[in-house]
């Protein structure tokens, strides 16, 4: 059976997204040449403009593609938690645990934040905060937390979360910055709880 026109981009994009993941998290964004992606893809060079514009294009799409990853992960602990309040704070430690390995280290919080700016202005990261501040304003509205803005409080738990994600992808010692980075962050958050 003939593939469709669509098939056949689908394919290309894939191949090039694979072959971009393998190198970005082996050699980095910045020591990982075009001519070899393309090369390990099995494709020329026009196949990269044509579908990602630029290398910059296709390391959007490999970020794109983890980050589903990431939520789809954090989603499910978030799903196993005895109450919203424990899957919003298990999402999160989910989230500063996956800076341990070192693909997530390398491309989302690493060389991500380098070429494409802070990861917080990403757009997959909108939906991301919509979801939690729905999460916590109805933590709100049910006692759970106290009286505090959710937009505000949203932010500043992203931004603990991503900060943290941060500095154990740059730390020395990452186990040992988790760790600590855990423990702190849940003692933060439980600030938040209403008294």
């Amino acid at each position: 059976m003939a593939r469709t026109r669509s098939q056949m981009v689908e394919e290309t994009r894939a191949k090039l997204v694979a072959a971009a993941r393998t190198s970005f998290a082996t050699k980095g964004y910045a020591a990982s040449s075009m001519d070899d992606l393309t090369a390990e893809a099995g494709l020329t060079r026009g196949a990269l403009y044509h579908n990602f514009g630029d290398k910059k294009g296709l390391l959007r799409a490999v970020i794109d593609q983890i980050d589903a990853e990431m939520l789809a992960r954090m989603h499910l602990v978030q799903q196993a938690a005895k109450s919203p309040w424990d899957g919003l704070i298990a999402e999160s430690l989910a989230y500063i645990e996956m800076a341990l390995e070192p693909e997530i280290q390398r491309i989302m919080l690493l060389d991500g934040p380098a070429v494409l700016g802070d990861p917080a202005q990403w757009p997959s990261q909108t939906a991301c905060l919509q979801r939690i501040e729905k999460t916590v304003q109805s933590l709100v509205d049910d006692g759970t937390l106290a009286q505090v803005d959710a937009r505000a409080a949203t932010w500043l738990l992203n931004g603990a979360v991503l900060n943290a994600a941060l500095w154990i992808a740059a730390a020395e010692d990452p186990k040992a910055a988790f760790a600590k980075a855990a423990e702190v962050f849940q003692l933060m958050a439980s600030g938040l709880l209403a008294k």
